[in-house]
């Protein structure tokens, strides 16, 4: 295996962190999102790193 190959297996998100929401505010993010050219997921995860690097956990 190259390292390429290696620090991709590595970087594989294995954890789901599942949350209830309105759906009315569910289907407005996931189309402002869209809108965007983003993904719900992807702007999840940077708001959860930003917000571990704020407060001194990342």
């Amino acid at each position: 295996m190259t390292k390429k190959t290696d620090k991709k297996k590595s970087a594989k998100k294995d954890s789901q962190l599942i949350l209830r929401l309105d759906k009315t505010d569910r289907d407005a993010f996931v189309e402002l999102c869209k809108d965007l050219d983003t993904t719900a997921a992807r702007e999840i995860r940077a708001f959860i790193r930003e917000y571990l690097k704020r407060n001194g956990k990342g």
